[in-house]
């Protein structure tokens, strides 16, 4: 197969999810942008649409903006369907939506209330299968799905608590998304990027230290970029992912492999760890 230097020349999808510019969301769209995809760009409300239409209009194409509140099932039916008219067919959705309450991310996971599991659930989880079914009329065969988790979905990490419950909960929705889509030849995988800092990243405790802690411990001694992580999803996204369908990638440096403390970095690790 012949893979042309410009891989997502003459696509067109959407992103779900982009806040700002340190938003790892866009990181994909700078990466998608660079190789001529079409982008059209989701907001919950007007105070989101005013942060990001500037970044909008730094990508080519004419980006269109579309008003899309993933808490309202018709919002998000709505955002689709405008989709439609507007170009036919996409080719790709990239959903980069995660919410809970940061109050209940802290203390224990078991004191969440009721109403904060179920809007997490909802916003961090649903979103993702609602986002596939609205798609997936308007899917061209062959395309691509990507959704963000992190490993608080495998793993227990201070602070993450029910939002790790949520991802692992987005992760087995992946899989089973991926048998649904793949009979229309439509792929669909997330990425597992490591800790990056982001305004979702704020409202979990003790971050900075976190970030060290994955520095000091990844197998190449480094946090992930933004960057990175979009060049990631640009090849899940294009024809260099064709055959990959179901996945969760890990984009975090090899921190997920770990079983312990770096030996090389055990003393400043330990006092990383007794700070928390």
């Amino acid at each position: 197969m012949t893979v042309p230097t410009a891989l997502m020349a003459g696509k067109k999808g959407l992103i779900m999810g982009l806040a700002n510019d340190k938003s790892i969301a866009w990181g994909i769209a700078q990466a998608l942008n660079a190789h001529g995809a079409q982008i059209a760009i989701s907001y919950q409300n007007e105070a989101l649409e005013k942060r990001v239409k500037p970044l909008a209009d730094q990508l080519d194409h004419e980006p269109m903006l579309i008003k899309c509140d993933v808490t309202d099932t018709a919002s998000v039916e709505a955002c689709f369907k405008e989709l439609g008219e507007k170009w036919g067919k996409i080719d790709f959705v990239v959903h980069a939506i995660a919410f809970s309450d940061k109050n209940q991310l802290k203390g224990r996971t078991i004191d969440t209330t009721l109403d904060n599991f179920t809007m997490t659930m909802h916003i961090s989880c649903f979103s993702f299968l609602e986002a596939c079914r609205c798609a997936s009329p308007i899917m061209n065969e062959g395309g691509s799905i990507v959704t963000l988790t992190y490993l608080g979905a495998e793993r227990t990490l201070p602070n993450y608590n029910i939002m790790g419950v949520a991802k692992a909960a987005l992760e087995a929705s992946v899989r089973y998304a991926a048998v649904d889509m793949g009979k229309q030849g439509v792929r669909v995988n997330g990425i597992s990027a490591g800790p990056i800092k982001t305004l979702a990243a704020s409202g979990i405790g003790d971050f900075r230290k976190i970030l060290r802690w994955n520095e000091l411990n990844a197998p190449l001694g480094r946090n992930v970029t933004q960057e990175e992580v979009g060049m990631s999803a640009l090849a899940l996204l294009s024809p260099l992912g064709a055959a990959i369908s179901g996945e969760v990638l890990h984009v975090d440096n090899g921190y997920h492999i770990t079983g312990m403390v770096s030996l090389e970095h055990a003393h400043e690790s330990g006092e990383v760890l007794c700070e928390f």
